[in-house]
């Protein structure tokens, strides 16, 4: 097995080459930080990984959690790795100091998650959603709530979860049936069900804290009736002691892949004994649980690139070791079995994980960028990244975690029929990558947020400042003799995003939303491959101008790669949008028309 599962070098040329991430230290947020300190991290995160996380993957897969007597048992080492993260300082690493966080760039918090997520994605989605439950509270809640469940959830003690989905309201928010009953005491009582809460109960924590949406009794309806409420398992008395809350786990799913985290049924205030405290005003609660969606949102692109990424080392590896057949140009039996890597189709496999997983992470690294300047910049400055963050957000969760799937496919296939079996750690990557496009929002969400509110929001800034920043770096690649080809040919593929975008504007117009909408899943795909077109861009722009200056020949060798991996994904991927586009720009409604009856039994 390849114990490899990232490359620290592409994450630096990434951080450092593309991004510039040293340069956010000239920023009075980030100013006491440098790339040493920086480095340092992504070293430490790595070392933290072999060691802690990636010995334990299968483990967790093969012994996933059970529920016996009504509490919820996971592998041992859930408790552990916990406690771990919580002395290391790493669920509050991009906390500010005030705090007690470390005040880490989003470009270096999200690339230690990347780590994570690819050493053991399981065991990284524990302090992943508590580290996003405390945001939350430290965002909108009172200090008050702050100070009594914050403290617990970062030093990995306590659990943090979102709990959102129910029965009947899936994605359908505006139909959740939870309720918070007024009390006059400062709390609420909590009663309804949640269903598909990750790492919603456990015994590798003291307790469970739910940030949880309900509505409160004669509520707006629909989604401008919801609140937000933290509703721990166990609650503080009187005393200061942990009591029950009334919150049960009445279900364990059993799922295909993502074995080492329970997803749990709640059962809360059947006793009519839950109490739940408010987060910040009255009816608000869908807007408050918007930033950690989103801030989800990436976390799933984060966790199906470091998926497909650690398949992608793993298929690599076994291409290089494993003899079988000879050289198409030479049969000859009498010669040895020649490394599958050196047949033409496997380089084209592997050539596809490359430009999937490499891109893919590219583009959350951009996001995470966007991020730290909203955080970085003058309140009258930031507001272009927001919009740009907006934007991309359905596109860095939807791109990697559909193509992820099919990376890790294509490195399957490498394997053969040994990639089938559970001897090697590729069938459980394939299995484990099957959950992103369904997490935080199904790509169908994605797409109809994507074309129904983020490329229309305030008369379409968001697109704008999108196609100006490709725009931007395609003018900086036509000074490049070898890039000029590529920066030709983004351009063309943007003017195609643009015209089919004009185009179901006037779909829109002439024949409704539902028309409109009803292909927002192939528009995601095409803007999706646009994105990351323009991100192997960059990265042939940083590739070029360090091989003008580089002579050390392991350092040319790994920019050539960059330079194959750019023309890969530049003559076989981008060539897609032609047909999307074509299908794009076709106004018959296929599937508005498409009645129930003709799908014929």
């Amino acid at each position: 097995m390849a114990a490899k599962f990232v490359s620290e070098r592409n994450l630096k040329f990434l951080l450092y080459e593309v991004f510039n991430a040293d340069a956010l230290t000239g920023y009075d947020y980030y100013q006491e930080h440098n790339r040493k300190a920086f480095d340092m991290v992504i070293k430490e995160a790595i070392k933290f990984s072999k060691n802690l996380l990636y010995p334990v993957f299968t483990e967790m897969d093969r012994k996933p959690p059970e529920l016996a007597d009504g509490k919820v048992k996971v592998h041992p080492s859930v408790k552990t790795i916990l406690k771990e993260f919580g002395k290391g300082g790493w669920i509050t690493g991009r906390m500010p100091y005030e705090l007690d966080g470390d005040q880490l760039p989003h470009l270096i918090a999200n690339a230690c998650e990347f780590i994570f997520a690819a050493a053991n994605y399981s065991a990284s989605v524990y302090p992943g959603l508590s580290a996003g439950a405390t945001h939350l509270i430290e965002s909108f809640g009172s200090r008050e709530l702050f100070d009594t469940y914050a403290p617990s959830m970062l030093s990995g003690k306590w659990q943090g979860t979102m709990a959102l989905t129910e029965p009947e309201a899936g994605s359908s928010l505006a139909d959740i049936t939870t309720t918070a009953e007024p009390t006059g005491h400062g709390y609420y009582m909590i009663r309804g069900q949640k269903i598909f809460i990750s790492a919603g109960d456990h015994d590798g924590v003291e307790n469970v804290v739910h940030l949880m949406l309900g509505k409160i009794k004669d509520a707006p309806p629909g989604v401008k009736g919801i609140s937000l409420f933290v509703v721990p398992k166990y609650r503080l008395d009187e005393n200061g002691r942990m009591i029950s809350n009334d919150v049960v786990t009445s279900g364990l799913f059993h799922k295909l892949g993502y074995r080492g985290c329970p997803i749990v049924q709640l059962a809360i205030g059947d006793k009519n004994n839950c109490r739940g405290w408010l987060v910040g005003e009255p009816h608000n609660g869908l807007r408050y649980m918007f930033q950690m969606m989103n801030e989800a949102r990436i976390g799933v692109g984060i966790g199906a690139v470091g998926i497909a990424t650690a398949a992608y080392y793993a298929s690599l590896d076994y291409a290089k070791t494993r003899r079988q057949g000879r050289s198409i140009a030479n049969k000859d039996p009498a010669l040895p079995q020649i490394p599958i890597i050196e047949h033409a189709d496997v380089k084209r496999m592997l050539l596809f994980q490359k430009a999937v997983v490499e891109g893919a992470l590219s583009l959350i690294m951009q996001c995470s960028k966007y991020v730290d300047m909203t955080i970085a910049l003058p309140d009258g400055e930031k507001e272009k990244y927001q919009l740009l963050l907006g934007i991309l957000t359905p596109v860095a969760k939807n791109y990697p975690s559909e193509m992820g799937i099919e990376s890790v496919s294509r490195g399957l296939q490498c394997f053969g029929g040994s990639g089938y079996c559970d001897d090697y750690m590729i069938e459980q990557y394939y299995r484990d990558a099957r959950i992103h496009p369904i997490h935080e929002g199904t790509t169908g969400i994605q797409g109809m947020d994507l074309l129904g509110r983020k490329v229309v929001a305030q008369n379409g800034r968001a697109f704008m400042f999108f196609t100006e920043e490709i725009r931007n770096t395609t003018a900086i690649a036509e000074k490049f003799s070898e890039l000029r080809p590529f920066a030709r040919q983004m351009d063309e593929s943007l003017t195609t995003l643009e015209n089919v975008t004009r185009h179901l504007m006037q779909v829109f117009m002439e024949k409704g939303v539902e028309y409109y909408l009803s292909d927002a899943t192939l528009y995601l795909e095409l803007f999706g491959i646009t994105a990351v077109a323009w991100q192997w861009l960059l990265q042939g722009i940083a590739a070029r101008k360090a091989l003008e200056n580089d002579s050390d020949k392991a350092e040319q060798t790994f920019y050539r790669g960059k330079f194959i991996a750019l023309r890969y994904f530049f003559g076989y991927e981008l060539p897609k949008m032609r047909g999307l586009a074509e299908r794009l720009l076709n106004s018959d409604g296929l599937t508005v028309e498409m009645t129930t009856e003709l799908f014929n039994d």
